[in-house]
């Protein structure tokens, strides 16, 4: 099940929501939240619940281990078998097949990966929350869960489960045992749900029917302008896709009274590839941070071969194909030039030039993600640079961009800070006046409802919309 479909919208989560503020004990709510996630996660495949509730049997007897042993070998013994066993069922199912195709291109063998390991829904995120759970045990930064239904609920709450963001044990520990529940918090959380949803379903399922019309056409039909702005279009498909779900997520939470943390921060106003990754997909950077690249050595020694392990791997995390890999790799040799000299250059640069910089270099960067096979990546790379014999134009671009204008215009106007400072500004505004927070609660009321309402619409009319980072 995703979030942006009819029967999550008006189904599961109003009988969810109910049955919730039904109950009045926290114990009976997260149990309740626990049945609700697993129904939610067998919607699609039900087959990987078993996966699931090993994984989180399996860290939840880890964690208790290591408080019982700390300081003894048992303690690191039950780490390493964490890890292991984490990141071996994760590596099985998602890079297998893989592995298989380098093994056979290195020693000219015929393995094969077995035909029925599809990729679990939301492994990747789950995993990577257990093993920093496991971690934090281990280092003494926070309590082992006495609670497997407690720490059950930690793995399974369905509003980041298949998505993100990837949230800490430590972020929300205290929640899972009492949290409050204010008409503020919830008030806050619809209105993050209908943000997310109306950029999921508004923006970047539209911004996704525009990469159809250019990218997934064969390379020698494109003109150099129309692959640029195929790929423009899948930098904004992908950031609306997948902050839309964070949004959402979020905001659920909050509704339920979990604050998980902040995801993205307006990546595309950066002024460099290093501030980019800073405020693009935060939570995963910061497990890369926290968990490989410091305990490595971070910035102490060999910092930027530390630096070429950790973007690898960010690279193969979202997906098991050397296009992934060169990605992860292509990011982190642009960080390390802009750590040795660059960045210095940027700073000292006017703020328009160097965020002109930061676009050309991810959008480059999207062309090795979207692209995952690599002829065709070859291919493209050639038309975007005028190495190939395609026109620079088409008269086919100019009715496309007129006929999207208005959404497009949105769409960039939504990169950018724009609704938190107008809301700002509104509020100083509606703070002078005795009926001005009255006015401004039925006017947020009705822009959510216009959100919903919209997106609704657009999914009764429309069949397009895939989410795209349910595949990593």
């Amino acid at each position: 099940m995703v979030f942006a479909n009819l029967t999550f919208l008006y189904v599961f989560l109003p009988l969810n929501l109910l049955g919730y503020f039904a109950l009045r004990r926290t114990e009976h709510r997260n149990v309740l939240l626990i049945l609700f996630s697993l129904a939610f996660y067998a919607w699609g495949e039900p087959i990987w619940i078993g996966l699931l509730l090993c994984s989180s049997t399996v860290d939840y007897m880890h964690g208790r281990v290591i408080e019982a042993k700390r300081g003894t070998a048992w303690a690191k013994g039950a780490v390493v078998s964490s890890l292991v066993i984490n990141l071996g069922l994760l590596g099985l199912f998602k890079y297998s097949q893989l592995a298989c195709v380098a093994v056979n291109d290195l020693l000219g063998t015929s393995l094969t990966a077995p035909e029925q390991l599809s990729l679990p829904i939301g492994i990747s995120f789950y995993t990577f929350q257990t093993i920093s759970y496991v971690v934090d045990v281990y280092r003494g930064e926070v309590p082992a869960q006495r609670s497997f239904y407690k720490f059950l609920l930690f793995v399974s709450l369905f509003h980041q489960l298949v998505a993100g963001p990837i949230v800490r044990y430590a972020h929300i520990a205290s929640e899972i045992d009492s949290r409050q529940h204010s008409v503020a918090d919830v008030s806050a959380g619809i209105s993050r749900f209908c943000a997310g949803l109306f950029k999921k379903v508004c923006i970047a399922n539209v911004a996704g029917q525009l990469v159809l019309q250019t990218l997934a056409r064969d390379s020698v039909e494109l003109s150099v302008a129309e692959a640029w702005f195929g790929l423009l279009m899948f930098s904004l498909q992908i950031y609306f896709d997948f902050s839309g779900y964070s949004d959402m997520a979020i905001g659920l939470g909050r509704i339920c009274g979990f604050h998980y943390h902040e995801n993205f921060n307006y990546p595309y106003m950066a002024r460099s590839v290093r501030e980019f990754w800073q405020r693009w997909h935060i939570s995963l950077g910061s497990f890369f941070r926290d968990y490989l690249y410091i305990p490595l050595g971070g910035n102490r020694r060999r910092p930027y071969f530390n630096l070429m392990i950790v973007w690898a791997l960010t690279g193969l995390w979202h997906g098991a194909s050397w296009n992934f890999m060169f990605w992860g790799l292509y990011f982190g040799v642009l960080i390390a030039l802009e750590r040795l000299f660059f960045g210095r250059v940027l700073e000292a640069l006017p703020r328009a030039v160097s965020h002109v910089y930061l676009v050309f270099a991810v959008v480059v960067g999207w062309a090795l993600f979207y692209f995952e096979d690599l002829d065709r990546l070859h291919d493209i790379l050639r038309v975007l640079f005028g190495a190939s014999n395609q026109a620079w134009s088409s008269p086919d671009l100019t009715p496309l961009i007129q006929d999207n204008a208005l959404w497009l215009v949105l769409a960039v106007l939504l990169c950018a800070p724009v609704v938190p400072r107008l809301r700002e500004g509104v509020a100083q505004i509606g703070s002078r006046y005795a009926l001005g927070p009255t006015v401004m609660g039925a006017a947020l009321a009705a822009i959510n409802l216009g959100m919903l309402l919209i997106a609704t619409a657009m999914l009764v009319g429309g069949t397009y919309n895939p989410f795209l980072y349910f595949r990593f």
